[in-house]
């Protein structure tokens, strides 16, 4: 395996399209939603319906993320039919100077478990003018194609961006959930400056994308990016890691994928202002050749890859949460 540019320190920040430049720890705005009871023990079920009941509380950590130092916010059209980014919109805006926006069209909500792919051009045009409204912005920084469909043409699919691109209301474009085959085809057709795949210590795969797109300076946004199973247990592999950096294990996994890449920018998503600054603070730690090595090689044991399967491979899109 190619571990891309991993033996050199990471830097803090990557630049999305040579002209976009953010901190490499994200935020994932998915888990900013209301969480039904049942969330709270089986993960999966966490429908990413509704917007928080403690709409304040969510506002309050949203402005919090910005002061800690996140400089990119992930969400979607899909995220609580719409209510996500309207909740960053009351909560930031305006942005300029503070934070960027990036949202995804091309899934469909037709109930609360449900998240089917919808590549209609026109429909894709459509969800991008409502995020405009609801972000209340004139252009979209980042627009990723939440998924490809393939009931329509790739051409016709990434041509509905460049429209939106070409009109100047998308400044750049990103895909989500692509093979290399997949990227470099989309390539073909529009500049992509950006992949959002699952991605962690233990769910690898796909290695192949992110050494792609580490060669041709692609953002990857890992989601679920701290799901690490039972290596992250207080005996096990990371942790041991972890105390030997004075770092927490979700910290340690963070930076582990800060240098796996230097294009990768991790979207870990929280409740919590205790977590974000947790992630945050994942910036800070370098990593030994050794300790790298020594989580690297995690994803030859038996059940990697197990522990943070996520329903994105059963459905359209994931129901559970991309990082705590």
């Amino acid at each position: 395996m190619t571990n891309a540019a991993h033996t050199a320190p990471h830097s803090p920040v990557h630049s999305f399209g040579g002209d976009l430049p953010v901190r490499r720890i994200a935020y994932g705005a998915m888990r900013l939603a209301e969480t039904p009871e049942e969330a709270l023990t089986d993960p999966l079920r966490a429908t990413i319906w509704r917007a928080p009941a403690d709409r304040e509380g969510a506002i309050a950590l949203l402005r919090q993320a910005v002061e800690l130092g996140v400089e990119l916010i992930d969400t979607a059209d899909a995220y609580s039919l719409g209510q996500s980014e309207e909740l960053i919109a009351e909560a930031l805006h305006p942005y300029a100077g503070k934070v960027t926006v990036a949202t995804k069209a091309g899934v469909v909500r037709p109930g609360p478990y449900e998240w089917v792919t919808h590549g209609h051009p026109a429909y894709l045009r459509q969800q991008a003018e409502l995020s405009l409204r609801r972000l209340r912005v004139e252009r979209l920084d980042l627009l990723q194609l939440h998924r490809i469909d393939p009931e329509y043409p790739l051409a016709d699919q990434l041509g509905a961006l460049r429209q939106l691109q070409d009109e100047g209301k998308v400044r750049h474009i990103g895909l989500s959930e692509v093979t290399v085959d997949e990227l470099r085809a989309a390539r073909e057709i529009v500049p992509v400056v950006s992949v959002q795949n699952v991605y962690n210590l233990a769910e690898r795969g796909h290695d192949d994308v992110v050494d792609y797109t580490a060669e041709h300076g692609i953002a990857f946004m890992p989601y679920f990016p701290v799901a690490m199973g039972a290596h992250a247990g207080p005996g096990g592999p990371v942790a041991a890691v972890a105390r030997e950096l004075g770092a927490t294990p979700a910290q340690t996994a963070l930076a582990w994928l800060l240098r796996r890449s230097p294009t990768m920018v991790p979207i870990p998503g929280t409740q919590s202002i205790d977590h974000l600054a947790e992630n945050m603070g994942a910036l800070d730690i370098q990593l030994s050749d050794e300790q790298y090595d020594r989580l690297d090689r995690l994803s030859e044991s038996t059940d990697a890859g197990q522990s943070s399967r996520t329903p994105e491979r059963q459905t359209a899109e994931t129901r559970g949460t991309p990082g705590r």
